[in-house]
């Protein structure tokens, strides 16, 4: 069964800024993702390492699941980022520019060169033309729990201009999400650019909780409280929930083959659903405790 920890809200914080993993401290995000690689400088890298691997095992961060992403193997830093990781205390290392299964299995053999605990998963970053074509393989990777989609590099892969909103990569995402479906592991929609452009945001986040997106990276601390209210089960829908589980439970008892509620027809698929929103909303409850 996938992995139900919330993850709406998914925060990129710079590890080479002190400032900034300081306040993430007291943000409301369901997970953080301290950065090694595009907003770390390279003559900052080194620093930026032992500054994550400070924080993800100092506990300062309650509740909220703590990940580094490392830069990747081909890079200078790659080896080295993944060594201090797999020593650290995050539950996953975010990989960017994944390609296909055998640079997963890279990954993963090189955390258990270094040392790493078998329940350090990876992150798989889905933004390369090659990974939309291999994403099946990836996602089918046993270490790997979240395909996180790289949708700036996506763009610029594709040549596609902005102004055409996200037209260019929906059939991509498309692909990416059922992978992920097949494979029963989460997916992350990718960063929104504009932090001043609020009404676009959150737009993004509708369409991406529609299309089926477990939530949303972020790169402002100011997008959190949008993705959290995009992808947080509401009151209505978690009693709606509840009562479609009690009355098919009700039907099965009483031996009646067809369940309706409210005029509607009841069939499996509708109380797994339930039963996911509320697991959901129980774990965001406890998250926030």
């Amino acid at each position: 069964m996938t992995d139900l920890r919330p993850r709406r809200s998914v925060l990129y914080m710079p590890a080479a800024n002190q400032r900034a993993l300081e306040k993430a401290k007291s943000i409301a995000c369901d997970a953080l993702i301290f950065d090694l690689e595009d907003a770390v400088a390279p003559d900052a890298k080194d620093a930026a390492r032992i500054n994550a691997v400070a924080a993800a095992s100092s506990g300062d961060y309650g509740n909220r699941e703590i990940t580094i992403r490392c830069n990747s193997l081909s890079t200078p830093w790659g080896a080295a980022d993944i060594a201090a990781a797999a020593k650290s205390c995050v539950s996953s290392v975010v990989i960017p520019k994944i390609n296909n299964v055998n640079e997963v299995q890279a990954i993963s053999d090189a955390l258990d060169a270094a040392g790493a605990p078998a329940g350090m998963n990876i992150w798989a970053m889905i933004e390369t033309p090659e990974a939309i074509f291999n994403v099946r393989s990836i996602a089918a990777h046993p270490r790997v729990v979240v395909l996180v989609m790289g949708t700036n590099d996506l763009t610029k892969e594709l040549r596609a201009k902005q102004v055409a909103g996200r037209a260019p990569l929906l059939s991509h995402l498309g692909t990416a999400l059922l992978a992920a479906r097949e494979a029963d592991k989460v997916i992350l929609d990718g960063v929104y650019n504009d932090i001043k452009n609020t009404g676009g945001f959150l737009a993004e986040c509708g369409q991406g909780a529609d299309m089926g997106f477990d939530g949303k990276t972020l790169i402002h601390p100011d997008q959190v409280d949008g993705a959290n209210d995009a992808w947080a089960p509401s009151e209505s829908e978690v009693e709606h929930a509840r009562r479609v589980i009690v009355a098919f439970d009700e039907a099965l008892a009483a031996g009646v083959g067809v369940v309706q509620l409210d005029g509607r027809m009841i069939e499996n698929l509708h109380v797994d659903n339930a039963r996911r929103s509320i697991a959901i909303a129980e774990a965001i409850a406890a998250l926030q405790n």
